[in-house]
């Protein structure tokens, strides 16, 4: 029987990955709560999961490089100087991060991927995104991931190139900029669609989350997965085997 750690596992999506874990009856699961530091938790974990909030993630991180624990990370919002210290926790240990567990969501980074590459900078890219009222960052952080995915197919950083919502005069829009647009609202799960708008015609990628089940079910494959892997930084493509 695996000893699974979840950290965050009282929050929406935790409690969901405890309760599919618990079912399974394969995994003997030990839970810290979203706020907590996880560092001062005793580790007897074959595998963790993390997904509570960025600062979380460094603890939970720090403890499993010290134990040698896989750790699986579906927090978003992490700096720049947040993600360095995860990587630098990747030499010790396997370490997969990712914005989206869902299987559908990771194969619409593949295909949002080899179609912005086709189709160039002549097809504008747009990306709007929808969550529950409750969410507290925006963009999500797979709407951010998608924009990366265009930015790094066009030679651009998505840091300039990205345009969160428009006001005002604006002028035209240019080639090296990506639109993205974040709803809010209800209980939606998540909903992400890209748009490539050429001369003539439009294509469109949608991806629609009705239960949060899909992302827990993703959580626990990535984790059994990570299981025995070398030290290293991975990510949900290289579990469906698209990297």
């Amino acid at each position: 029987m695996t000893r699974l750690h979840v950290h965050g596992g009282n929050g929406r999506l935790g409690r969901a990955i405890v309760l599919i874990a618990k079912a399974s009856g394969a995994y003997e699961v030990s839970i810290s709560g979203r706020k907590e530091d996880a560092s001062e938790h005793e580790v007897a974990w074959d595998v963790a999961i993390d997904v509570s909030q960025p600062q979380g993630s460094l603890a939970i991180a720090a403890r499993c490089a010290v134990d040698g624990v896989p750790l699986v990370i579906g927090t978003t919002g992490h700096s720049i100087d947040q993600l360095n210290k995860l990587h630098a926790d990747a030499e010790r240990i396997a370490l997969l991060l990712t914005p989206n567990f869902s299987v559908g969501v990771n194969l619409l980074f593949w295909l949002t991927e080899k179609t912005s590459e086709i189709l160039g900078p002549e097809y504008d890219a747009e990306i709007v995104e929808f969550h529950h009222r409750l969410k507290k960052d925006s963009p999500s952080g797979t709407a951010k991931r998608l924009g990366e995915i265009i930015a790094e197919t066009r030679s651009l950083q998505f840091e300039r190139a990205g345009r969160h919502g428009r006001k005002g005069l604006v002028g035209e829009r240019t080639r090296n900029e990506i639109g993205v647009h974040a709803v809010r609202g209800g209980d939606i799960v998540g909903e992400h669609t890209v748009y490539f708008a050429g001369s003539g015609e439009r294509i469109e990628f949608t991806h629609r989350a009705s239960s949060r089940e899909t992302f827990a079910k993703g959580a626990l494959r990535a984790a059994d997965w990570l299981l025995g892997k070398p030290a290293g930084w991975y990510e949900m493509g290289d579990v469906l085997g698209l990297r």
